[in-house]
């Protein structure tokens, strides 16, 4: 995989033209050029950012570009949660309980602990790790709807992104679509923020990061595209809304060998309304992965 994604890089520049790629040859330069490549290769609309987070260089594509959260909004719940907790506004140990009418497709925690109910820790960490749907929408409900994840979101300096509302009506987002959205530019920085910065104590900073690593669904995405013996965590999305196209999400972080933390977040929207996930789109993140490897490699990297 890694060999082909490489082959296609390679063989892909007869489309720079078309991609409209400046000529910039510096080093960031020629990697964003590269994130360019990939867009026009997938036929769809590519948003990422790549963030240094030691330094604060980043390189990207579409970066301020509205896209939906779909799923990944639920990384930023789950802090949420911790933080809140931490600053001993909510007790995360509190139980609270549900019935089967709060039950919904993706649902495979909460459909287990109907009789039991669960702690808003567990739901927290359920909705990130199996991004449960009814988990995410209990603990909404729990902590004030979507406003109140979109003024954490405020509190810790994000002014663009936004929730809306529940799932899963929040799925829905064409293009002309403001409510339920981010940008890339954006979202890379509250990632950096929610795993390396100061809005978590570093015991819950170690404990999201370990249940983004923990997170199976992006196995097939960013991670793909990155040497195996580098740590990473993420939070993906996936939306195939009738009337909308297909809408991919993946955010998440990356320890590199020798080099800083990097945050990313990524979006690829498809022409096509696909029946199920499509692996020319999850390939997609998968070479963004390959991109985020040369960016972490390259210590000639200058400021973009």
């Amino acid at each position: 995989m890694k060999a082909d994604r490489r082959l296609f890089l390679g063989g892909s520049i007869a489309l720079a033209a078309s991609a409209c790629i400046p000529p910039d040859q510096s080093p960031a330069g020629r990697l964003s050029s590269k994130l360019r490549i990939i867009e026009a290769a997938a036929g769809g609309t590519l948003g990422a950012e790549i963030l240094d987070m030691e330094t604060g260089l980043a390189i990207g594509l579409n970066r301020t570009r509205r896209f939906g959260h779909c799923s990944s909004f639920k990384l930023s719940l789950a802090a949420m949660v911790l933080a809140y907790d931490a600053a001993g506004k909510i007790d995360a140990s509190t139980r609270v309980r549900w019935t089967e009418s709060d039950l919904m497709s993706v649902s495979p925690f909460t459909a287990q602990r109907i009789e039991e109910g669960a702690t808003l820790l567990e739901l927290a960490e359920f909705t990130q790790k199996y991004s449960d749907n009814a988990a995410a929408n209990i603990l909404l409900r729990e902590l004030g709807g979507p406003a109140a994840l979109t003024e954490f979101w405020r509190s810790i300096g994000d002014d663009v992104s936004r929730l809306d509302r529940m799932e899963p009506a929040l799925n829905n987002v064409p293009v002309t679509e403001v409510r339920d959205t981010t940008t890339p530019l954006a979202m890379a920085r509250t990632v950096a923020k929610l795993t390396y910065g100061d809005v978590l104590p570093e015991a819950q900073r170690g404990l999201l990061r370990q249940w983004m690593v923990d997170t199976a669904t992006g196995s097939n995405r960013v991670r793909a595209g990155l040497p195996e013996d580098w740590r990473a965590g993420d939070k993906t999305g996936t939306s195939i809304w009738p009337g909308m196209g297909s809408l991919y999400v993946d955010i998440g972080f990356v320890e590199p060998e020798k080099h800083a933390p990097i945050a990313f977040a990524a979006y690829y929207r498809a022409r096509e309304t696909h029946d199920g996930i499509a692996p020319a789109a999850e390939e997609v993140f998968a070479r963004v992965g390959d991109i985020i490897a040369d960016f972490a490699r390259d210590d000639r990297m200058l400021p973009f």
